[in-house]
């Protein structure tokens, strides 16, 4: 089903306004766990979601020195989750060890590489952080770098994931956050698309927060988002 490619964020600060959120979103089949609230609760959250029967994205962006990172990565697989993050800058390295640390089975998280955060700009990219690349080169750099070290996919900005798409192929998942639809505001997301025209351009899924979790209604929010993407040839 389409609504199963859509990821909401538990973007919350405490156990008890995620179990809030879980109950107003029965319908919702795969949450992000990122760093706000896993650091506030730790892995009883994980726990909830999967009595639950629910797909996790644990969104923990890892950034560290190889050995670091091949650790904490075999931490999470004993989770259970379904996705795991890391930033492609922490370097071929600890992409390699990473990959390794997790395994080659089926039961073990995919993993995908942060090619740049969607709350940058172009022009943050060169001035505050010195990188001399267009922000979609240095985005498909990232992309690339990631496959060549045996990482499943990335995430990217929608307006990147034609690109990356083409040139990474089929097989590599691209999870899309700066997604909203064209009736809600972007907040703090700098480069944003559609839903409808993310799932086009080849995203395989799609992160949908505020839009949904901070509507007057999150379930109509929820069934609006579900009724466009419906409409995907």
């Amino acid at each position: 089903m389409i609504s199963d490619r859509i990821i909401v964020p538990l973007d919350v600060p405490t156990l008890e306004d995620a179990i809030a959120t879980l109950d107003k979103l029965p319908q919702v089949s795969f949450w992000k766990v990122g760093l706000e609230l896993f650091v506030s609760t730790g892995t009883q959250i994980l726990y909830i979601l999967k009595e639950r029967q629910k797909r996790i994205f644990l969104d923990l962006k890892f950034h560290d020195i190889p050995n670091t990172i091949a650790g904490a990565c075999c931490s999470a697989k004993a989770y259970n989750v379904d996705f795991l993050t890391l930033h492609a800058t922490a370097g071929r390295q600890a992409l390699q060890a990473a990959a390794q640390a997790v395994g080659g089975d089926d039961f073990r998280p995919k993993l995908l590489a942060i090619t740049i955060l969607t709350s940058l700009n172009s022009r943050e990219l060169a001035f505050d952080l010195k990188i001399p690349l267009e922000l979609p080169e240095y985005a498909l750099q990232m992309a690339l770098l990631a496959k060549e070290s045996g990482l499943d996919g990335a995430v990217c900005s929608p307006q990147e994931v034609a690109q990356l798409r083409r040139v990474c192929g089929d097989d590599f998942l691209l999870v899309c956050p700066g997604v909203r639809p064209s009736w809600s505001q972007a907040g703090d997301q700098r480069r944003v698309m559609t839903p409808h025209a993310a799932i086009k351009a080849g995203a395989d899924y799609l992160v949908i927060g505020r839009p949904i979790t901070a509507a007057a209604n999150p379930v109509e929010a929820w069934e609006r988002i579900c009724e466009e993407l419906a409409t995907v040839g």
